[in-house]
């Protein structure tokens, strides 16, 4: 069980189109049993058998078929693998998804060895520790590599504004207007994106939704109820207006004399064509 357990760690969370709705599922089978969370972004189930209880349930479900444990477990895994990694592949099988209480049943409907196969995963809800190892320390994560990768490309884009700047003071001069950009403010640029643009977004949109379901505040525009169409709600949001930057003084030409006209062709390498003339 073990296995299971980091196994399904390691597998990547991927949409399962339903006919009524979609879900975020992951799922890792293999001889021994299986491990599949699924969460519809508001609460999140989770099953995890092992291959004593698939034989169980697979003679209580298909009475008129007689295989190893190991030979549902593949004709599972060949069911739900294609459907999780890519949504446009035509299913082999009918997925149904039913609450009872608190569970979540998952009925499979497909044909095995020519006849009809039936499988109910049925998920209890996840435990916190289950939820807290699955979705918020993976995406919290996810957040500190995405902050440290903004802050990378921020410090090459500063770069870049020092070469540019470095062209000018040689007497470089851009070709076309339209090319012509703003120096990159960092700093200001880093606290928008941390604060405001990722923060207040998502907040926000969190704020909406509890609004529109308790049925208080502004009313809100209608939207698809899955959760994949909150996510594009949220990706569709107008961007603010950044601030204009200021642009920082350039420094005094060096006390070597005037540039002379002819040095401009130095600068005009095979690799700055379209930029400079």
């Amino acid at each position: 069980m073990e296995k299971l357990e980091q196994g399904l760690l390691m597998q990547p969370w991927a949409w399962l189109q339903l006919a009524e709705n979609s879900l975020l599922a992951k799922v890792y089978i293999t001889k021994q049993g299986y491990a599949l969370l699924v969460s519809d972004l508001q609460q999140v189930w989770h099953e995890q058998v092992d291959a004593r209880v698939v034989s169980q349930r697979a003679k209580e479900l298909n009475k008129r078929l007689t295989a190893p444990p190991a030979a549902f477990l593949c004709h599972l895994d060949d069911l739900l693998r294609p459907l999780l990694k890519d949504t446009a592949c035509p299913s082999k099988a009918t997925f149904v998804c039913d609450h009872v209480a608190e569970a979540l049943i998952l009925r499979v409907r497909s044909e095995l060895s020519g006849l009809p196969f039936y499988w109910n995963f049925h998920c209890t809800l996840a435990s916190p520790s289950v939820v807290s190892q699955h979705l918020i320390r993976p995406l919290m994560g996810m957040s500190l590599a995405l902050q440290c990768q903004v802050r990378e490309l921020a410090t090459v884009l500063h770069m870049k504004d020092l070469e540019i700047q470095d062209y000018q003071e040689s007497g470089a001069v851009l070709s076309r207007d339209r090319l012509k950009t703003e120096p990159f403010e960092e700093n200001t640029f880093l606290e928008q994106f941390m604060v405001e643009s990722l923060y207040m977004a998502v907040t926000r949109q969190e704020i909406q939704g509890r609004q529109k379901h308790q049925g208080t505040g502004d009313p809100q525009p209608s939207s698809s109820a899955s959760p994949q169409g909150t996510e594009n709600q949220l990706l569709n949001q107008p961007e603010e207006p950044a601030p204009s930057l200021p642009v920082p003084e350039k420094e005094p030409p060096g006390t070597s004399g005037p540039v002379h006209r002819p040095q401009l062709s130095k600068v005009k390498r095979k690799k700055l064509r379209g930029l400079f003339s």
